[in-house]
């Protein structure tokens, strides 16, 4: 049989019975467009957390107190014999390769501007935050470097508590009320948005000795390390680990580097995206097993016409190939309408749910593909097997 003859048949067979293939790829497509559409989620929802992580840029390291193997959200229980203060934060300045250091307290509390008031989050952080955390002012200054144990009572509104408090008046050199003390503004930041739930710029930006006081904390939540671009983040780490050690008598802290919080955190992303691919490619299953069913069918219905082709010389080999052809084709078609409604899908999401982050990988889209042209094999392989085993004179006989 020629080739030009072979493709020409297997392809009257489809168009012939289109319903019946038109069904058969659709399984196909929409386990697809399943697999697809799930895998963009999961790959947008990764790209979504990373660039979170990563909106303080990649060259840090935090400190945090108590001795831990893992990390937590600042805020944690602090349970370690010795906490970290101002004058360690001040010793780790003095680091090879550091170029700028922040201690950190956070909390809540509430505050006046007028008759105006707003309960919001504060943060106690020293003079270079905004070249730490990669955050502008938008006027004014932020806060001055004075001596930690001297801090004056300056405060910095973030964009959004700047527009609730003050409306369109400038807020520079105004005095406002920050958990029942006295502080005057001395700048606004511009807008920064989320990182995993905290709103930036629903904050006020305080000194950490003044936060320390005001919220009773004997230890700072973190400290954040800045050092410089180009430089290895496990020597900066065990120059830090080897100061706060010589401190403490003892490891009472943690020390994590960017690197290692996105190594950890890139994995558990990369197992939620195969995840929720695999749960599509329960969908892709289901067609493979649509495609075993009908080319099953078809093998009974064609049982004649395999009689008449094996009769005028056709070999088993090429009914062999002829009917595996036919199921790739059917789950190749299935698989290329799949990928245009998956895709098509996520961007339509995307497009009307900005919250929802959507990626569409030409890795996962080339993985889909193949895999439903493997399931259209595997599964024409046992009709086709026995279509070419039919006994040519049986075949002829039947009706």
């Amino acid at each position: 049989m020629l080739i030009n003859d072979f493709i020409k048949l297997a392809l009257k067979s489809l168009i012939t019975q289109r319903l019946r293939s038109f069904l058969t790829a659709l399984g196909i497509a929409v386990g697809i467009a399943s697999v697809v559409l799930l895998t963009s989620l999961g790959e947008g929802i990764h790209r979504f957390v990373l660039s979170e992580f990563t909106q303080f840029g990649t060259n840090l390291i935090g400190i945090t107190p108590g001795k831990s193997t893992t990390t937590g959200m600042s805020g944690a229980i602090i349970s370690n014999v010795r906490p970290l203060s101002m004058n360690d934060a001040e010793a780790l300045k003095r680091i090879p390769r550091v170029i700028a250091v922040v201690p950190v307290v956070q909390g809540n509390a509430q505050v006046e501007a007028g008759k105006r008031i707003r309960r919001t989050t504060v943060f106690g952080v020293g003079a270079n935050a905004p070249e730490v955390w990669q955050i502008k002012v938008a006027s004014g200054q932020f806060l001055p470097d004075d001596d930690p144990a001297a801090a004056r009572s300056f405060a910095v509104l973030g964009s959004k508590l700047r527009e609730e408090m003050f409306g369109m008046d400038n807020p520079l050199g105004q005095r406002i009320r920050i958990g029942g003390e006295r502080f005057r503004v001395a700048g606004s930041m511009e807008s920064k948005g989320q990182m995993l739930g905290f709103d930036l710029d629903d904050a006020v930006y305080i000194p950490a000795a003044k936060a320390l006081s005001m919220f009773n904390r004997e230890s700072l939540m973190e400290i954040d390390l800045l050092y410089a671009e180009g430089g290895d983040a496990d020597e900066v780490a065990k120059y830090a680990t080897d100061l706060l050690i010589a401190r403490h008598g003892k490891q009472d802290f943690t020390i994590t580097t960017q690197e290692q919080m996105l190594e950890v955190l890139g994995s558990v992303l990369e197992i939620l995206t195969l995840a929720v691919g695999a749960l599509g490619g329960i969908s892709l299953l289901v067609g493979g097993v649509g495609i075993l069913t009908i080319m099953t069918i078809a093998v009974n219905e064609r049982t004649a016409e395999i009689g008449l082709l094996r009769a005028i010389g056709a070999g088993r080999m090429q009914i062999l190939a002829l009917f595996i052809g036919e199921a790739v084709v059917l789950a190749s078609i299935g698989g290329l309408a799949g990928l245009i409604v998956g895709a098509g899908g996520a961007w339509i999401l995307g497009l009307f749910v900005p919250a929802l982050p959507t990626h569409t990988s030409w890795f996962y889209v080339v993985i889909a593909e193949v895999l439903a042209a493997i399931i259209g094999l595997l599964a024409g392989v046992m009709p086709a097997r026995r279509a070419a085993g039919l006994n040519p004179v049986e075949a002829l006989r039947a009706e």
